[in-house]
């Protein structure tokens, strides 16, 4: 209808979905950056976008995923850091050592990363650890090291379930081949 006000989203609807998602995800960070992971909920994020819960609720189900695209926004930004740190580490134990350690050390600083470890909502992250995402997440955190995978023996499977076992209570991983 012309001459219609147009209201959601301050009047500048998104061309498409992935920018509206583009655009929550924008909002939820800022809103992180306002009143803390642990404080921020659906109805912060669809206040600083102009829409109502409704339309957040249309492009993320919950809270959870939302935070989860955050963390996925900012994860490139985190394995460059650590990629740096692995720069010279070229023994494949040395790397796994090391970045879990850098992970220990670091993600509670992470801002965006860390909304996924607040007390309420740890133990679904650390459900989700081994879900498609979060193992390719750590293939691409491995990839990234100088380590050469290959030549140590471990091809795209083995760099998966190496970064799958690294989750809290999986037993500890085996070298390609069976060997501990």
């Amino acid at each position: 209808m012309a001459g219609r006000a147009r209201h959601g989203w301050r009047g500048d609807p998104p061309s498409s979905e992935a920018e509206a998602r583009e655009r929550i995800v924008g909002a939820a960070m800022r809103c992180i950056d306002r009143y803390g992971p642990g404080k921020t909920g659906l109805s912060d994020v669809a206040h600083e976008l102009g829409v109502t819960r409704q339309t957040v609720y249309r492009y993320f189900a919950s809270t959870d995923d939302l935070l989860a695209a955050v963390a996925s926004a900012a994860a490139d930004g985190y394995l460059d850091r650590l990629a740096r740190h692995l720069a010279q580490v070229t023994d494949p134990v040395e790397a796994v050592v090391e970045a879990l350690t850098f992970t220990i050390d670091h993600l509670p600083e992470e801002r965006y990363l860390g909304v996924l470890l607040t007390a309420d909502r740890s133990g679904r992250f650390f459900a989700g650890v081994t879900s498609p995402e979060a193992i390719g997440f750590a293939r691409s955190l491995l990839q990234r090291t100088a380590v050469d995978w290959g030549q140590a023996g471990y091809g795209r499977a083995e760099l998966d379930e190496l970064g799958a076992s690294a989750r809290p209570g999986r037993p500890g991983h085996t070298q390609p081949g069976g060997q501990p």
